[in-house]
């Protein structure tokens, strides 16, 4: 008797959320989240927000997850956008060479700059990205047999 209440509570938890557009949201917010500047981060954020707001939670993990490559690929194009939206100009000292040789200070003073540089075109992005893939993944996700019937399991 155990068993099955442990099996239906993981069947509930698996389907939480998998109506076409909270799953498209689920999906937007994980490949948002995922792609945000600072590394190590995404996944304590993305479980908090799946939890807060009762979002599927493998599913925002796994969309977190594939785009981590993209993470590093986007963080000096994120600090280039910050920049250019801070109008801060360009300075030679963001080089690895003057870094090095610059004061633990002034290290991590630069990088702090570079992280809210970073941050602030991550935010400007987020969200117009985020409903733009929630816009557009809805109306696959209904055409989903699957979907429909794992929210027929979800109300047993």
């Amino acid at each position: 008797m155990a068993y099955h209440s442990l099996q239906r509570k993981l069947r509930l938890w698996l389907c939480q959320g998998v109506s076409p557009r909270r799953l498209a949201l689920t999906l937007a917010l994980g490949c948002v989240i995922g792609c945000l500047p600072i590394v190590g981060l995404t996944t304590v954020l993305c479980a908090t927000l799946a939890l807060v707001l009762r979002l599927n939670l493998p599913v925002i993990q796994a969309a977190n997850y594939a785009v981590m490559p993209a993470q590093l690929l986007l963080i000096f194009p994120f600090i280039r956008l910050g920049g250019w939206l801070l109008s801060s100009t360009p300075q030679k000292a963001a080089s690895a060479v003057s870094l090095l040789h610059s004061t633990p200070l002034q290290f991590f003073t630069r990088m702090g700059a570079l992280a809210g540089q970073a941050l602030l075109a991550w935010f400007v992005v987020a969200i117009p990205v985020a409903a733009l893939i929630t816009f557009a993944l809805t109306p696959m996700l209904r055409r989903i047999p699957a979907i429909r019937d794992s929210q027929s399991i979800a109300a047993d």
